[in-house]
């Protein structure tokens, strides 16, 4: 097993030993008839598990976990994240999204529901509904950043109110995000979403880095300078496509860690936490 294998292995297994929480509320996505494309579904659960803190700020933010598109390191980067989230009052909702097995956007379909499900309980669940966010790592960068760069828009004719509302993200959090599914990808992952060979058509439309413009939302990222699976590079694209485009973007570089950045502990980690929290308070929204 490669060393790559044997990290997103053991991060999958990782539990969280805070149990001072809250139990989060369950939320189903599509209640099993979850759209597959070509007007078909499928009789899969992807879920919600929504965090609420004590004194919500009214800030809520949509968690996607990594594991190259074929797993997910739900509890580190899920569940931990969450709890994290909820010590500063905001509302953290855990997305356990399909995995694509040769379906390209279904893992897109379900985090765009899951920013459009948590906008719609907004009054519920106290929240601004122009303060919702995604936060992503690894893979679920990549997924974060394709919500960041592929949403759509408000669309009153659905009949479902749910899908009546714009799933554009007011913001995007990206730690060691995968971005471009070109030269710098990560093999697994690009494997996992787009197929063995995937057409250069289809790897340029996945490259979230090339689908930036004027509507992208403000994006905060952060990369480790060591980081061998996937390259700090990633990070570097999509913060230059930005600045391109005049859009409001921080790209922190971090000067070791790795990928997963020590186990999810130690100053690097620390670092993004601190100045993502500092970033997201000052951004106008």
């Amino acid at each position: 097993m490669s060393k790559l294998s044997l990290f997103f292995a053991g991060a999958l297994l990782m539990v969280s030993t805070d149990t001072s929480a809250a139990e989060p509320e369950t939320i189903s996505l599509w209640n099993r008839k979850a759209p597959i494309g070509n007007g078909e579904f499928s009789d899969e659960d992807p879920q919600l598990f929504v965090y609420r803190p004590e004194k919500p700020n009214g800030t809520a933010i949509v968690i996607c976990p990594g594991g190259g598109y074929g797993g997910l390191a739900i509890q580190p980067e899920g569940h931990g994240i969450a709890r994290w989230l909820n010590k500063h009052g905001i509302t953290g909702v855990v997305l356990k999204y399909r995995l694509p097995k040769g379906r390209t956007k279904v893992p897109l379909t379900d985090a765009l529901r899951a920013i459009r499900i948590t906008r719609h309980r907004a009054m519920e669940w106290k929240l601004n509904q122009n303060r919702i966010g995604v936060i992503g790592f690894s893979a679920g960068g990549h997924l974060a950043s394709t919500c960041a760069t592929q949403f759509e828009t408000a669309d009153p004719r659905q009949e479902d109110p749910i899908q009546r509302l714009t799933s554009r993200p007011n913001f995007a959090i990206l730690i060691y995000p995968v971005i471009t599914m070109g030269e710098h990808t990560h093999g697994g992952s690009r494997r996992n979403l787009l197929g063995p060979e995937p057409t250069p058509e289809l790897i340029r439309s996945m490259s979230s880095e090339l689908r930036v413009n004027g509507r992208t939302c403000p994006t905060f990222l952060a990369h480790a300078i060591d980081d061998k699976p996937v390259p700090p590079i990633n990070s570097r694209l999509f913060h230059q496509a930005m600045q391109r485009q005049g859009v409001p973007s921080k790209y922190l570089e971090l000067l070791n860690g790795g990928h997963g950045l020590n186990g999810y502990k130690g100053p690097s980690w620390d670092a993004w936490q601190k100045q993502s929290l500092e970033w997201l308070k000052l951004l106008p929204m």
